[in-house]
């Protein structure tokens, strides 16, 4: 066989050869393998986010507590106190209107052990205070009735919850609106000279309250803490912005633990105050 013929042959195998090569390649499912293995690399590299849990919050298993769910809203009540240890909730920016009205009718969840009256705060010098304010819960009936159940109330001086708690409720309102939506797990903080009580049921009065966001669809995600005192706050609400952590250290809770550890870590220990009031 000649020179040329050998050529030729060699040619017409490797067109052969590609030709299969290209083909198998392009196969149906060929190119969802691909995906599939490039999927797997990520998912090594990527960490997996539950935003379903990201309103669950861990504390002591010697705390008293006792959890349940209302529409809207988890409470963490603590029969001791007869006040929530937390009240958590997501906020979805489309949920910060609505038309449902203000019910204004407090009620005792007679399920809840220890759940006080609302007459324990009749002349007692503080306001029914929500944890999880009213204003939230206008997309619902049943989200503004339970809104008013006295598990989610604490006593509050009127200066406060009329004043620098209710700017940050508005201002919760605005983030949830620019963020679609967010977090949120707020609630009382108790000193150990804590002695006061109101009403018959012996409601305690906290000293101070805190409130924690987390915005998981912004860009960085970020968090933030606020903690006031239970009295007249003056001044700008930036002065009373804490870190996630800070908050953490006063209540002995851990938040946002859905979060993979080194996100965690990052936006918990940070005040990115001018991040959020922008």
């Amino acid at each position: 066989m000649d020179k040329n013929k050998i050529l030729k042959y060699a040619a017409v195998f490797l067109l052969i050869i590609g030709i299969a090569y290209f083909w198998n390649k392009l196969a149906p499912g060929a190119i969802e393998n691909d995906i599939k293995s490039d999927s797997s690399e990520a998912s090594k590299t990527t960490p997996t986010i539950n935003f379903k849990e990201l309103d669950k919050v861990a504390v002591s298993k010697a705390l008293p507590s006792v959890v349940k769910e209302y529409e809207g809203f988890t409470v963490n009540f603590n029969p001791e106190n007869k006040t929530p240890n937390y009240v958590a909730w997501v906020l979805q920016g489309n949920e910060t209107d609505g038309a449902i009205g203000r019910s204004n009718k407090f009620w005792t969840d007679t399920e809840l052990k220890g759940c006080p009256d609302t007459r324990d705060y009749s002349r007692s010098g503080y306001d029914r205070g929500h944890i999880c304010p009213a204003g939230e819960q206008k997309w619902s009936v049943e989200a503004m009735h339970h809104s008013f159940v006295m598990a989610n109330i604490c006593p509050q001086k009127h200066e406060l919850n009329t004043g620098a708690w209710k700017t940050l409720e508005d201002k919760e309102r605005l983030w949830a609106k620019r963020d679609s939506a967010i977090v949120i797990v707020a609630g009382p903080i108790y000193d150990s000279t804590d002695k006061e009580t109101i009403g018959r049921n012996k409601v305690r009065v906290p000293s101070a309250f805190f409130k924690v966001l987390l915005a998981p669809y912004s860009s960085p995600m970020r968090a933030i803490g606020f903690v006031y005192p239970n009295m007249r706050c003056d001044g700008n609400m930036q002065a009373y912005a804490v870190s996630v952590d800070e908050v953490e250290k006063m209540t002995g809770f851990d938040f946002f633990t859905a979060l993979p550890d080194d996100i965690e870590d990052d936006i918990e220990s940070i005040v990115p105050f001018k991040d959020w009031n922008k």
